[in-house]
């Protein structure tokens, strides 16, 4: 009998309890009950609560975060972060050098794995704002061995000889950075169904409105925001022709920068899709079956000769020279960009050079502002969203400032 008394005492109270209680009390969300991390696209299983808990503490007011970006062996970017004190941020020149271990990332034997990191330009961290008026940054290096020389990975030192001592020419570059987004799978693109094809041909999802046209605009808006904030001249996005294809636009950057300011903002689209938990590719030919654009990294160029007043003359020598040396561009122009230049879906073939007036099946398109102002600037069409841009941009320049090359038919005859 007492502990039938004691059960219905224990009920009582519990019911008392209850009564007391929320209706549907929420149940606490923690790291512990988080799970195992999923694949999950647009989700992450870690508590947002948690992480702004460590995120609300205050940085000390002598200090910044320096976050030393790098390019690794095969053209993707990697990142360290250090402590530095706050006056180190005030200037390249007062930043350190660093180093890493390249036997992690195949730019360096095991034995000897030292790589060191020279600073060469800062951005502002938009992953770790403060709001004390000083700034943590985002640092873009490039990698040399311990005796001083560039890493044969280190592309930005072979446009820097390019650019070397041409400053009089304000070589202006506008890049065009094509990229992909993928669930987590990295098999289906955002927008398309499991295993399968959209239900509608490319054409509706160019620059488009609706759930059933546009995937990814938070993703590409999350982006452009934190770019803007970092010091990137990114210039503008829009969606593409391929659904889950996307564009951001940077520049016009002035030579060396232009590289520097391209690989930068590459950093931050990855970081970006690493929150949203989708996977982006730079690869300029993610999807071969059936009929879907590629991706590119078209890229405007313009030299202080070519905006002036009969600039177009210049521009079609300029035009003249990339035609003359079109393999040697074609083979640093990116990987895979065999799959994406064949002459359909808005490319010319690989094979053959070609330049014409508002053409976009040519290699290089002349603007149809630029052609009826008589100046302004040229689009080479051919490098691929995965190129390297200081090769590309390197390439370029030292081309155009080549010797003379004979004269090319334009594939628009009417308007030679």
């Amino acid at each position: 009998m007492k502990f039938a008394s004691s059960l219905v005492l224990a009920l009582g109270f519990a019911a008392q309890s209850m009564a007391f209680a929320p209706a549907n009390a929420p149940k606490l969300s923690t790291a512990l009950n988080a799970g195992v991390l999923t694949k999950n696209t647009g989700k992450s299983s870690l508590d947002p609560a948690v992480i702004d808990k460590y995120n609300a503490l205050p940085f000390p007011e002598d200090k910044i975060l320096a976050e030393y970006v790098w390019v690794d062996a095969v053209g993707n970017t990697r990142s360290k972060t250090r402590t530095l004190p706050a006056s180190k941020a005030e200037s390249v020149e007062s930043l350190p050098k660093w180093n890493f271990d390249g036997s992690s990332t195949d730019q360096a034997p095991g034995d000897d794995s030292e790589v060191i990191l020279r600073p060469c330009s800062i951005f502002k961290d938009p992953f770790r704002p403060r709001s004390d008026g000083i700034d943590n940054i985002l640092v873009m290096c490039d990698t040399y061995t311990p005796a001083g020389e560039p890493l044969e990975s280190n592309h930005r030192a072979v446009a820097e000889k390019a650019f070397e001592g041409k400053d009089e020419e304000e070589i202006w570059f506008g890049m065009e950075q094509e990229f992909t987004l993928f669930n987590l799978d990295e098999r289906t693109p955002l927008g398309w169904p499991e295993g399968g094809m959209p239900s509608r041909e490319q054409g509706p999802y160019y620059c488009s409105v609706g759930p059933e046209n546009s995937f990814g605009r938070a993703i590409v808006e999350a982006m452009y925001k934190a770019a803007l904030y970092a010091g990137i001249e990114i210039s503008g996005t829009n969606g593409e022709v391929m659904p889950g294809q996307q564009e951001y636009q940077v520049g016009p950057c002035v030579g060396i920068d232009a590289g520097d300011q391209l690989t930068m903002s590459r950093y931050i689209l990855q970081r970006v899709c690493e929150d949203f938990q989708v996977y982006c590719t730079l690869h300029p030919k993610p999807i071969v079956e059936g009929d879907w654009n590629g991706a590119g990294m078209h890229t405007n160029v313009s030299t202080k000769s070519m905006r002036e007043e009969g600039g177009l003359e210049e521009i079609k020598k300029a035009i003249y020279k990339l035609g003359d040396k079109h393999a040697e561009h074609i083979a640093i122009y990116g990987e895979g960009n065999e799959l994406r230049l064949t002459g359909k879906f808005e490319t010319a073939s690989i094979e053959n050079f070609s330049f014409g007036v508002a053409n976009r099946g040519a290699s290089v398109r002349i603007g149809r502002d630029t052609w009826e102002d008589g100046k302004g600037y040229f689009e080479d069409r051919r490098p691929s969203s995965n190129c390297d841009p200081y090769l590309v941009t390197g390439k370029i320049m030292s081309t155009i400032m080549g010797p003379e090359a004979p004269e090319i038919t334009p594939l628009d005859k009417e308007e030679a």
